[in-house]
């Protein structure tokens, strides 16, 4: 895999284009810059990822579009050491922006193709840090929570309360929430009484969330 000069312009293209739609936060934009995003979809549309936009990936998946990307990450607020669940690996890109923030993330994937494949990579590019788990991301991970900041990536018709009963007190999780083809984007805060606030921030289009593993 090649990251050329040529790259970096279009990374930097995009970067322009993010903060003309609103994304602020230097570290967010500085992982986008150093993460070579082609490398994440197959060589032959490798221009494809500098485009904002979602592209299909294995498995009948995405890799969400940037600005989706970065409107996430933006919601979560990563700090530095924050341990970080995110369901649903799809290419592993959003793990390494977590990742590259300083977080230890931890990353469900429901498809067995995909989790293989992406394990793998994470290793081959440096990323071997991010903890990648092949389960059903409904159950969330019990025995390493609880979690800072939880990450869905898919659209869920309703919040599981495993996952829930993971995020620790004080803690974010962001998901995409609605039953049709467009959803609704919430930034859930578990009170320190386990009480839950959700805050909108408007409409996405993700694929669904669904339960159990696909081998």
């Amino acid at each position: 895999m090649q990251d050329t000069h040529r790259h970096r312009g279009l990374r930097q293209k995009l970067i322009n284009e993010l903060r003309t739609k609103g994304i602020t936060d230097e570290s967010i934009l500085s992982a986008f810059m150093e993460i070579p995003r082609h490398y994440f979809l197959d060589k032959a549309f490798s221009d494809w990822a500098y485009k904002d936009v979602a592209f299909p990936i294995d498995a009948d998946q995405t890799i969400s579009q940037p600005y989706t990307v970065a409107v996430q990450t933006t919601l979560l607020n990563v700090k530095k050491g924050d341990k970080i669940l995110e369901i649903g690996t799809g290419s592993g890109y959003q793990a390494c922006v977590l990742s590259y923030l300083g977080a230890k993330v931890y990353t469900i994937e429901r498809q067995k193709k995909l989790f293989d494949k992406t394990s793998k990579f994470l290793q081959d590019i440096g990323f071997g840090q991010v903890r990648t788990l092949y389960g059903d991301g409904y159950l969330g991970t019990p025995r390493f929570a609880p979690f800072d900041k939880i990450l869905l990536t898919a659209a869920a018709t309703e919040i599981p309360q495993q996952l829930i009963d993971q995020l620790k007190p004080g803690g974010i999780m962001v998901a995409p929430l609605g039953s049709g083809d467009i959803q609704q984007m919430k930034r859930i805060i578990k009170n320190t009484d386990n009480t839950i606030r959700e805050e909108n921030f408007g409409n996405y289009r993700f694929v669904p969330f669904l339960k159990g593993i696909q081998e």
